[in-house]
Parts: structure tokens; sequence; C-alpha cells
């Protein structure tokens, strides 16, 4: 773009550092983030401070977030405080991660997502009860929650699958096939994630919650409804679970199929038991 004469702006460097973000390259992002301010004297906007706070938190460096965030030359943001609260939950970090649901609150109190997360971290950590006692509270304050929706195609008709729903009209079928799949897994080596079930249950139960996640149910409904070889393409409205994704890859080698999920995130691209992101998204 220089070498065409081209404008560089700050929406320009949100791209350039938002693929650093989703690449795990920390150094380059703060590169470009510190040749933005020096070399092309442009002032930062939330989205660039974004990517350098989600990058921090992601490699676990919570108090980095946390200085950034009290130095930002802006007020940082919604998504900004939410980076930082998930970051929080995948950290086990309850301190902060109360610190950072408190300013999300501030910010806009009727927003479930705040208390989703805090509700998170108590469960990871233990402490049902409080847990609980926060699901309920969103209820009152905010209304209801987002349920974890997939959509899959088959022949020109949408198909829709509810986390835990088993009212689908082929579900004995679909169940069938995901327990063949979870029998087929498991001797390739998959373990069930049951951390990201923050139920206080026994872990067999953990494991039927798992299994009905609604995007495993669309993948395995578009594997009993189309030829072998035949690509699938899964949308959901959430962001994808750690374990959700961990099977993804042991369902795309067994099966021989390329499996494509658009989360709430990015585009996963499942081929021969590897996904497109690298394990970082």
């Amino acid at each position: 773009m220089q070498q065409a004469g081209e404008a560089i702006d700050t929406v320009i460097f949100v791209k350039v550092m938002s693929g650093c973000n989703h690449a795990g390259l920390l150094k380059d992002a703060r590169n470009w983030f510190v040749s933005m301010l020096q070399d092309y004297g442009l002032s930062p906007v939330n989205e660039n401070y974004a990517c350098i706070l989600d990058l921090l938190g992601r490699l676990g460096q919570l108090q980095d977030v946390e200085d950034l965030l009290e130095n930002m030359t802006l007020e940082p943001d919604f998504i900004a405080w939410m980076s930082f609260l998930n970051a929080c939950k995948v950290h086990k970090d309850m301190k902060r991660g109360v610190r950072a649901a408190q300013r999300l609150v501030q910010l806009n109190r009727r927003n479930s997502a705040s208390y989703v997360l805090l509700s998170d971290i108590h469960a990871v950590c233990g402490k049902f009860d409080a847990a609980a006692k926060l699901r309920r509270r969103i209820g009152r304050d905010c209304g209801k929650k987002v349920p974890g929706l997939s959509w899959i195609e088959i022949k020109d008709k949408v198909h829709k699958f509810a986390s835990g729903s088993r009212t689908h009209p082929r579900n004995d079928e679909i169940f069938a096939e995901l327990q063949r799949l979870g029998v087929l897994m498991r001797e390739a080596g998959y373990v069930p994630d049951t951390e990201v079930v923050l139920m206080d249950v026994e872990e067999e139960e953990k494991e039927q919650v798992l299994c009905y996640h609604s995007e495993k149910q669309a993948m395995a409904f578009g594997l009993i409804s189309t030829p072998s070889g035949t690509p699938l393409r899964v949308v959901k409205n959430l962001r994808v679970c750690t374990d959700c994704h961990t099977a993804t890859k042991f369902i795309s080698k067994i099966t021989g199929r390329q499996i494509t999920v658009r989360d709430a995130n990015r585009f996963h691209e499942f081929k021969d038991g590897f996904c497109s992101c690298k394990d970082y998204w």
C-alpha cells in the first residue's frame, strides 16, 4: 500500500495486528503498535489495544493486561474488559476476574456475558454455590442467556441444533452416530475435556453433556446425511469450546472429512486431524 501511495490509517493496523493475534505473534503485534505511533503518528483506537490485550491474556500475562488497561490513552471499552475477564477464566484467576466483572457491570449492567464468565470462573475454581447464585442473578437482572446454537445445511435445508436438545426428528440416529464416533475417538486417543462442563456432577454426566454440544450434533447429522467424503460446513453462534475443537480434529481424521466450523471468533478448517487455527483461536 505504501508503494502504491495508498493512505495508511488505524484500520489497516487493526487488520495487521488482528492477524498477529490469531497467529499468536505478540512481539510482532507490539512492533506494529509502536510503528503505528512512532512511524505513522497515528493514535490507537480500542481495536488496536484489543489485539494486544487478547494476546497477553491468552499467554497468561494477566498483570501486563491489567497494567495496560489502566494506562491506555483511551477509556477501555466493554470488549477490552471482556477479553481480560475471559483470560482470567482460562487461567483461573478469581481475584482479577472479580475486578474485571465489576468494571463490566459499570459499563453495561444488563449484559449477561460478564455475569456468565464470572460464574464460569467460580465453577472452574470449584465454587459451585457462588456460580449458581450468579446464574440466578443473570435471569433476574439481564433476561435470558443466549443458548449455544449450531446450523448445518443439507440439501438446501438448514437444520438447527441447540446444546443439550434432543428434539431433531432424527435424534436417535444422531445419538447413535455420536456414540459410534465416541468409541472410535477414544481408541484414537481422545480424552473428553470435562473441565469445560461447569456443573457439580459426576464425570460420566459431564461427558454426556459434552456429547450433546450443538456443533457435535450438527456434525453427526451431516455425517449420516451425506455421502462419504462430502465436506461439512457448520456455523455456531458462540465460540467453540476446547473439547469440541479437539473432538472435531479427531472426527475429521476418523471420517476423512473436511469440516469447516464458523464460530463467533473465526473460521476453523479441520482436515486429517488438524485445524487451520493451529489450536490458537
